[in-house]
């Protein structure tokens, strides 16, 4: 709501609205016109009882529409994660952009919103009633439950245990989709070994092993790094985009960042990751690039690049509104996701695409619920983007969080309209304090923290973004939520996501729609099948020859 003022409108028929900055002229000639209007018709508010069966009847439409343009197979799939995006999340970020509009925004829509399948996934753990985004992620990704801390293990992975992990490995979605011919990408505003986007590609017994200076002395010769897994491995040097931070991990020790330039890296091995994923692709003859700033990255042609190496930050990328928008900064998570869709969409085959709004999580995890918000408007943004450059008859879109927080929305029958980052209309009938709408079960920032107990918060410029809302109990760092968090999709195949599911679903939910699952004799139909013809989707043929696709960015699979 920054920079927004608003007023309370009493609309005829009861109920309240509220305007934006069109000020209080506006207000005061509507009152008027209403003053002055005694024996004209009366007209129906907006949120009549017509009005809400009509809504009703649209969406009971648009369901029955997107059911029968959900058959057929995905040539495409779009994976889009928001770390730490639980249901609560959804319902903040829906009111603060809807408000943002100039609405009330309870009634707002976000563009995932509108998918016309939702399901709820349980994100536990094997060893974990509140999961962790690495283990959630390997769930979500490759459809088997993992152990707190590690990715892309079974049960048998145990936390920093090296050996546990050679025969504890699975593969994911990226290795499904290589093995088909799809090309791959991942795009995230954390760093691109971080503890969702790695599932896709590695697998190691702890998250934390991003590169081989945090690998124990005991396991150094016998395990790999995250990073280095990515470019010496299948099916990470095999992903033709690559978009997210952590330069730091890519870095030998003797090198100082480009960017933060009195930061080091952190490899002790003395290899530059960056350079040897260069290096690796030249050898291969294959059209690719490397950047690491928005100046670079916006001379990038999808049309003549194949693979594509963005590593835009030191560590995480910066916040949405903190990024730095000038050619020495970053990109912005909708510029990188349509870029990686426009260089993806060349491939006759298809393609796999991961995006992660990773910085929900942060945010949350540091009671600061405005920064998470606007994360969430920017993920609104990505998924509109988006819809606009492909299309549902041939990709199936899928959204969904790795786990929740424990974040909350509430109030004492707070009023329609009233700024989701603000104050509760009512004090608190225990201490005679303000409270905020917006609070957290635990983290640093704990309401009692004076002699008299809750901090008051009167005088506060709540919707402030660097506002710490008050937390119930102390924590460094507040902690996730174990509730199912929701899951919407849209496209061919989409009609799989519903009822209350395992995480692990997700995975076999998007291999079935898209025909790279282990049984694919669901999609082995000749082109004159009746159902095949009727699907919007394209009937997959097994006798697509590679050759149409370029060798330069064909992806060679397991």
């Amino acid at each position: 709501m920054k920079g927004t003022s608003r007023e309370a409108v009493w609309w005829p028929g009861g109920g309240t609205g509220t305007l934006g900055m069109t000020g209080k002229m506006t207000t005061a000639v509507l009152l008027v016109t209403l003053l002055c209007l005694p024996h004209a018709p009366a007209t129906a508010r907006i949120e009549d009882r017509a009005f809400w069966y009509s809504q009703a009847k649209g969406h009971i439409e648009d369901i029955l529409a997107a059911r029968r343009a959900s058959n057929g197979y995905a040539k495409n799939v779009i994976l889009f994660v928001g770390d730490g995006m639980g249901i609560s999340t959804v319902t903040a970020g829906r009111i603060l952009k809807g408000q943002r509009e100039g609405q009330s925004g309870e009634e707002y829509r976000l563009s995932f919103e509108k998918f016309p399948y939702v399901a709820l996934a349980k994100t536990y753990n094997i060893d974990a009633q509140i999961g962790d985004s690495s283990a959630c992620a390997t769930a979500l990704m490759c459809g088997v439950k993992a152990n707190v801390n590690t990715l892309g293990l079974d049960h048998r992975g145990k936390f920093e245990d090296c050996m546990s992990s050679y025969t504890a490995g699975v593969t994911s979605i990226i290795d499904w989709a290589q093995n088909h011919g799809k090309s791959t990408g991942i795009v995230t505003n954390t760093r691109i070994t971080h503890g969702t986007p790695s599932a896709l590609y590695a697998r190691s017994p702890s998250r934390y092993w991003e590169d081989d200076a945090k690998i124990p002395d005991h396991s150094h010769s016998s395990c790999k790094d995250i990073a280095r897994q990515l470019v010496e491995d299948e099916p990470g040097k095999n992903i033709n985009v690559l978009m997210g931070g952590g330069r730091r991990h890519w870095l030998p020790l003797t090198d100082f960042d480009r960017e933060e330039r009195n930061q080091r890296g952190r490899r002790t091995d003395g290899r530059n990751l960056l350079d040897d994923w260069v290096r690796d692709k030249k050898a291969r003859d294959l059209n690719a690039e490397y950047v690491w700033n928005k100046a670079q990255f916006d001379k990038v042609d999808p049309r003549h690049t194949d693979y594509l190496l963005g590593i835009f930050g030191y560590s995480h990328l910066d916040f949405e509104v903190d990024r730095n928008k000038g050619p020495l900064g970053d990109p912005s998570l909708v510029e990188m996701t349509v870029k990686a869709i426009q260089i993806l969409r060349k491939n006759p085959r298809g393609f796999f695409l991961m995006v992660e709004a990773g910085r929900i999580d942060h945010a949350h995890h540091h009671n600061n619920a405005r920064r998470a918000l606007e994360e969430i408007a920017v993920l609104d943004d990505v998924v509109q983007n988006a819809l606009n450059i492909t299309s549902v008859k041939d990709t199936l879109i899928v959204l969904t969080a790795d786990h929740s927080h424990v974040f909350t929305v509430g109030g004492d029958n707070t009023p329609r309209g009233h700024p989701i980052t603000g104050l509760d209309t009512e004090i608190s009938d225990m201490d005679g304090k303000p409270y905020t709408t917006l609070l957290y079960g635990n983290g640093p920032g704990y309401a009692h923290t004076t002699p008299t107990g809750r901090h008051d918060l009167t005088g506060f410029n709540t919707q402030d973004i660097n506002f710490v809302q008050q937390a119930a109990v102390p924590r460094k760092y507040e902690t996730h939520g174990g509730e199912d968090v929701p899951v919407y999709a849209i496209g061919p195949g989409s009609h799989l996501f519903s009822g209350t599911v395992e995480q692990t679903y997700i995975a076999h939910a998007i291999a079935h729609a898209a025909c790279i699952a282990e049984d694919n004799s669901h999609c082995e139909k000749p082109f004159g099948d009746d159902a095949c013809a009727a699907a919007p989707g394209p009937c997959p043929s097994p006798d697509l020859p590679t050759s149409t696709w370029p060798s330069s960015a064909h992806n060679g699979g397991r």
